[in-house]
């Protein structure tokens, strides 16, 4: 087993999701790093603190130079953040010594490292956007077509009452609209620019720090956030609280399927399954599983990102490689469970033999028992109708008569035929599966993924 199976050759195929590994790579981090230190030093030479023609040389170069990432590891091993050696590289790189001195001037390591961070975070949130929006457009076609169609719900593992299949769908989808409208907060607090100097003062730029930040933030399209965040990792914490909410919602939908494709309910269809190594017969869930083991995955790690919070004093190193070592992995994960479920909402189909099948299992009519004691105690207290129908439900299972057979003799003026008919009894299934349908609808129509 490798220590990461995302970047397995052998289970890559499972859980490696290529865009976000790429916007995640060492190549990636290198250049965004550069990039911000080229921001920086050109927004510093417009208000002087620079000398101009220093700022302008270090910002094309940090445009064109290539850095080779491995040649920050040993550097890197001393220092714990790959500043230091990128700074040394590119320096190195400019060949101009008059120049090179400027790079990186007032600033620290997470400065550049937090705002590279934040660069890539809204490529990756904006592609996570787009397959949710992709996820939804496909579960509102089926929430729309099997609005009406019934199917048992189930709690604690039993038959409960009757719902649609639509309405199960909206079920999975609801979560993926809420977390959309938060996405916007998500991405206000985090992609922001970090420049705060050594310790959250910004004083090696003096007055003009501020004005630097806010330039700096300016040119790179991210939001100022008027102060030092070093030691807030608040967030960084959302964004891995979004996505964890992501890869949840996609874990939920694969969680029901296990169960709706369990041998002798099948009551869906999720497109293909794995083989086993002896058994001829079995088609495995693989897709499925997949959601529910990445959705877990990402939970687990989204709480040592939370616990990254607890940042000692001004900069804590500890807290902030616990990032390191949990949010890609976040992301990964969240990408590759929208991006599979999104797959096999497409091909999903639902099973409305299996379906009715699985309303009345063993005959005896119980899914319909809260209904019956509602209708009762229109003629009666409510309690006692509770205490009659589930007399005769227990009745219906020791004798094995079907309920509503029990009911025509104990009660002849109920118009049982109705009260067990499945079409009749979804209650608000079919109208919130449409409502979910038409919202997300609205919400998949900008579904189309960017270029990351």
């Amino acid at each position: 087993m490798p220590t990461v199976p995302f970047d397995s050759t052998i289970y890559r195929g499972l859980f490696h999701d290529p865009d976000i590994a790429r916007l995640l790579s060492d190549s990636a981090e290198v250049r965004a790093m550069l990039l911000v230190e080229g921001a920086l030093a050109k927004v510093q030479g417009e208000l002087g603190l620079i000398p101009e023609t220093s700022a302008t040389f270090i910002h094309r170069a940090a445009m064109e130079v290539q850095i080779d990432p491995a040649a920050l590891t040993a550097e890197t091993a001393t220092n714990a953040v790959p500043v230091p050696a990128l700074v040394r590289a590119f320096r190195h790189a400019l060949d101009a010594p008059e120049h090179a001195a400027w790079v990186h001037y007032g600033a620290t390591s997470q400065d550049i490292m937090d705002t590279a961070l934040a660069l890539r975070l809204r490529q990756v949130l904006t592609l996570l956007e787009g397959r949710a929006r992709r996820l939804l457009g496909s579960l509102a076609v089926l929430a729309r077509a099997h609005a009406h169609l019934p199917m048992a719900a189930r709690t604690w593992g039993q038959n409960a009452t009757v719902t649609t299949f639509g309405a199960v769908v909206a079920e999975w989808g609801r979560p993926v609209l809420r977390l959309l409208e938060d996405l916007e907060k998500a991405r206000e607090h985090a992609l922001q620019v970090s420049l705060s100097g050594a310790a959250g003062t910004l004083s090696a730029m003096g007055d003009a720090g501020p004005e630097v930040r806010r330039r700096l933030a300016a040119s790179l399209g991210l939001r100022d956030p008027g102060a030092s965040w070093h030691n807030d990792r608040l967030p960084i914490a959302g964004v891995a609280t979004w996505a964890s909410g992501i890869a949840g919602a996609a874990g939920k939908m694969g969680e029901d399927l296990l169960l709706l494709t369990h041998s002798g309910i099948e009551e869906v269809s999720a497109g293909s399954g794995g083989a086993s190594s002896t058994m001829p017969q079995k088609s495995n869930p693989v897709g499925p599983s997949v959601l529910v083991a990445l959705a877990r995955h990402a939970a687990l790690l989204s709480g040592a990102t939370t616990m990254a919070r607890l940042h000692r004093e001004q900069r804590d190193g500890a807290a902030w490689m616990t990032e390191w070592l949990s949010l890609p992995q976040i992301l990964m994960a969240s990408g590759q469970a929208v991006r599979l479920a999104a797959d096999i909402a497409a091909v999903l189909e639902p099973n409305a033999r299996a379906m009715r099948c699985g309303l009345d299992p063993d005959g005896l009519g119980l899914v319909h028992a809260e209904r019956i004691a509602f209708a009762l105690a229109e003629r009666m207290p409510r309690p006692e109708a509770q205490a009659a129908v589930k007399s005769l439900a227990a009745e219906a299972r020791t004798r094995h008569v079907p309920l509503p057979e029990l009911l025509t003799l104990r009660f002849p003026e109920l118009d049982i035929q109705t009260l067990t008919d499945p079409m009749s009894g979804t209650g608000q299934a079919p109208a919130d599966a449409l409502a979910f349908a038409a919202a997300a609808e609205k919400a998949a129509t900008t579904a189309d993924e960017p270029p990351a």
